[in-house]
């Protein structure tokens, strides 16, 4: 291991790392408590700083708004997500400040943090959007994605700025290829998750593994996926019939399916190549995701399991950014690099 030092930043990049694991667990929670509207307007509630609480401002609130009673547990539940999502912007906007300020340092990234930035401004427009568009698929889907990308993206922070990782062996190009595989996978079934959530089609199979009793469902796939929903309806609840959301259901099922048999791929061929810890850990994620994933549908949708599946997805996720950036960080293996790169290996010290 190397004796170089974490690199300034890191203990803030680690902290909003984990305050953007509360932000996405927190948004979780609003979504499956369906508090998405709690407050109909935004940045504030009802026209306040918080949720209104005396009976005059519930009363001022209901006159601004009296398409949208005013529900008290719904909108702090909102409210909550937002104080911290707004916090975690500007613990982000500090690390692109220092970023800018450090820059040309001792391997400061900068492209990273200035990244990091953008995402997060996106999803302030996104969670604006979420509550205007009324709880648009498409918006709120594309906000889940958003939350899990600034996740991903701080924890990539974190491992650039701390301290050098135990050297691994030579890694082959194949492997590399696999675990990208994987991770855009992941990345998709994360996409489809968010796409039944936002269409309210967790419970829209209640057995397992058949569902409706059928291994092969009637299913609406042409409206369960139509990416241009009409933006007006309030779409609390849903607004796609049974064999829609079906669609979407068994969709994110056999996406499951697919992934976790590249993960098993993935795990195998990192044990085969000495990283038997990676691979573990890997595993580990895996099963408890799939766990997860059984108990929602046969406990019809807990609210804690629900968000624990959330939970298990983001650190899905992380393992696979992390195995990622493992086998990126260290040099091929010698009989799978190009020609071109041995050569200029060899030729390497007359340079010096």
């Amino acid at each position: 291991m190397s004796d170089r030092k974490t690199l300034p930043g890191y203990r803030l990049a680690l902290f909003a790392t984990a305050l953007a694991v509360v932000v996405v667990l927190l948004g979780a929670y609003t979504r499956l408590t369906h508090a998405g509207l709690g407050c109909p307007d935004w940045p504030g509630c009802y026209g306040f700083i918080g949720v209104p609480m005396s009976e005059h401002k519930q009363a001022v609130a209901e006159a601004r708004f009296p398409e949208a009673p005013v529900e008290v547990e719904k909108g702090w539940n909102e409210m909550v997500h937002r104080y911290f999502a707004g916090s975690l912007g500007l613990v982000i906007l500090g690390l692109a400040v220092q970023a800018l300020r450090r820059r040309g340092q001792d391997g400061q990234p900068l492209k990273l943090p200035l990244l990091l930035l953008g995402v997060v401004i996106a999803q302030a427009a996104f969670g604006m959007w979420t509550v205007t568009l009324q709880l648009w698929p498409q918006v709120v889907t594309a906000h889940l994605l958003g939350g899990f990308a600034t996740l991903s993206l701080l924890f990539l922070l974190c491992l650039r700025l701390s301290a050098a990782l135990p050297v691994l062996p030579a890694i082959s190009r194949r492997l590399r290829a696999l675990a990208g595989l994987a991770l855009l996978l992941a990345v998709g079934q994360i996409a489809l998750g968010g796409w039944v959530s936002s269409n309210y089609a967790a419970v829209a199979c209640v057995d397992l593994p058949t569902c409706h009793g059928e291994w092969w469902p009637a299913m609406d796939f042409a409206n369960g996926f139509h990416l241009t929903q009409h933006i007006g309806p309030n779409y609390l609840g849903g607004q796609l019939d049974s064999d829609a959301r079906t669609a979407i259901h068994m969709t994110h099922r056999l996406g499951a399916l697919v992934l976790s048999l590249v993960l098993l791929l993935l795990a195998w061929r990192l044990r085969a190549a000495g990283l038997a810890r990676l691979a573990g850990l890997l595993l580990l994620a895996l099963a408890v995701q799939v766990s997860l994933g059984v108990s929602n549908v046969l406990l019809h949708l807990p609210l804690a399991v629900a968000v624990a599946h959330n939970a298990g997805g983001a650190a899905l996720l992380l393992v696979l950014v992390l195995i990622n950036y493992r086998l990126r960080a260290h040099p091929l293996a010698a009989h799978s690099r190009e020609p071109a790169d041995l050569a200029a290996t060899r030729l390497a010290p007359l340079g010096k």
